[in-house]
């Protein structure tokens, strides 16, 4: 993930490999829901900072689609202990089956307190996340910090469910916390000259002007639901929602789907490490 300026620095597959590329495809237990992932190392000089989820678990007579994109800068400490816990903590939550939201908050908050208490050995990089969690096939929560996204298609048309954490949209937010917002060096707004977005997961040495708390977004699946898309910025830079979503819907294959686009993010000239879920055909509705 190149967000750092200046700096050295049930039925499902779950390919946690660290190589330059990795792909796979899994569904429900009634294969009405089927999803598909694939990611691709970018041209930096550092090794693969993109992490992701996805699978289905039961958890009390409901089954649960867990789906996430975490995309790491400064190391891959940060988002390989993300892919690990984050879901684990939304799902202990006490409060998670009456108040999902909630829940989503407090784990997003508990656990990048758990990051920052485990610096000495998670290091001081940080990390975006996009989570899904789909519930009995039909109510969707979606949460975010960072500029990883999630895109859904309604009848074909892209709605987006994420909120894009940029410091040029929050320097309020992040001048209150003693911070700055500045283009130089580089070429984007960065929080104090380093950093491309305003919320993340860990980033101990700039967490006094950074927030972790994630937008939360709710919505029920019906039969104008066509695709769920998670990504990570390697492909928004260089993508529309709306495109994206031509892309998925033309193919009835999920791990096709994320594998073109990923395709089509490259030969636009993406650079960045790019990782991409795609969650597809509500067919049982």
């Amino acid at each position: 993930m190149d967000k750092l300026c200046c700096f050295k620095s049930s039925n499902s597959q779950l390919v946690e490999s660290r190589s330059s590329s990795s792909t796979g495809k899994g569904e429900n237990q009634e294969g009405s829901i089927k999803y598909g992932f694939s990611l691709v190392k970018g041209r930096a000089n550092h090794p693969m900072e993109d992490y992701h989820v996805a699978k289905f678990v039961q958890i009390h007579d409901k089954e649960l689609g867990l789906f996430a994109i975490y995309d790491g800068h400064l190391g891959d400490r940060v988002p390989a202990y993300l892919q690990q816990h984050l879901f684990a903590n939304i799902l202990k939550e006490d409060e998670f089956w009456d108040d999902p939201t909630l829940s989503i908050s407090k784990a997003y908050e508990s656990t990048d307190q758990a990051i920052l208490s485990h610096s000495s050995d998670l290091g001081h990089g940080g990390s975006t996340a996009v989570t899904a969690i789909l519930i009995s096939g039909r109510s969707l929560w979606i949460a975010n910090v960072g500029d990883s996204r999630a895109i859904l298609s309604r009848k074909g048309q892209a709605v987006q469910m994420t909120t894009d954490h940029e410091p040029s949209t929050e320097r309020g937010s992040i001048e209150t916390r003693g911070g700055f917002v500045s283009n130089l060096p580089g070429d984007v707004p960065r929080v104090n000259g380093q950093l491309a977005v305003s919320r993340a997961f860990g980033d101990k040495s700039l967490k006094l002007h950074l927030r972790s708390d994630p937008d939360v977004q709710h919505t029920d699946i019906d039969v104008d639901t066509d695709n769920l898309i998670l990504a990570s910025d390697g492909l928004w830079k260089v993508m529309t929602n709306q495109e994206a979503v031509d892309i998925t819907r033309r193919m009835r294959d999920p791990q096709k789907a994320a594998k073109q686009l990923i395709a089509e993010a490259l030969k636009r000239d993406s650079k960045d490490d790019i990782s991409c879920v795609v969650v597809s055909r509500w067919c049982s509705l």
